[in-house]
């Protein structure tokens, strides 16, 4: 039924009825896709959340961020057989955590260069790697640890070929199809991430390339 005068309150109205319902999922500001998506949370290890406790118990004022890039396995087709345990941090509590990782006699290594990923870190099996945590990045609580939200992930695989060799070319392609299509992602969560990492034209026209992020059927309110 068309109704060519109903206000923009109104509709604004309707669409928060249908999102409370289910029937519709927000994927950004104004943005919203057809029915209901699961959101995604990553899997924690005992060994990670335990590590996460004594990092914040000894750093309390700096912002971490713990994952590995084993999470990704559920998106691929063909699965690495190595991860990289991942700690990311702000720049000020970097050599302060490396340090403090290695008295814990872990194979652990400061922001390695591409050089020494390609190595060195390519024949460890499960190596961490202290990184900067870039600012505004998007997390999440799980298990009261903070971690990374799937944006997060899908951003950095697309911005850091060396340390995701394993997830380029055809299998990026497919890890973006596949999160996209089995969980709820905000479009402008990536591209703020991505701007932030100064890639976000690049990722906008890949998107629009190889993915279906915009050709779901999506609405656009208050346009």
């Amino acid at each position: 039924m068309k109704e060519p005068e109903i206000n923009k309150t109104t509709v604004n109205w309707r669409i928060y009825s249908l999102v409370q319902d289910g029937l519709l999922t927000r994927i950004g500001r104004g943005k919203f896709t057809l029915g209901s998506a699961k959101t995604y949370y990553p899997e924690l290890t005992n060994k990670q959340i335990s590590l996460y406790k004594k990092i914040i118990t000894e750093f309390p004022f700096i912002s971490v961020c713990v994952w590995s890039t084993s999470v990704i396995n559920e998106f691929m087709l063909h699965q690495p057989g190595k991860y990289y345990q991942l700690i990311e941090v702000e720049k000020d509590g970097l050599e302060s955590l490396f340090y403090f990782l290695k008295d814990k006699n872990l194979s652990v290594y400061l922001d390695p260069t591409p050089e020494l990923i390609q190595r060195y870190l390519i024949n460890e099996k499960e190596p961490w790697i202290v990184k900067p945590l870039v600012s505004e990045s998007p997390t999440k609580h799980v298990n009261d640890v903070t971690t990374v939200t799937l944006e997060k992930i899908l951003v950095d695989i697309f911005c850091d070929p060396i340390l995701f060799s394993a997830q380029q070319g055809a299998e990026m392609d497919r890890i973006f199809k596949e999160a996209i299509e089995k969980y709820a992602i905000s479009e402008s969560k990536i591209l703020r991430y991505a701007s932030r990492r100064r890639k976000k034209i690049e990722l906008d026209n890949y998107l629009n390339k190889v993915s279906k992020f915009r050709q779901q059927n999506y609405l656009v309110a208050n346009k």
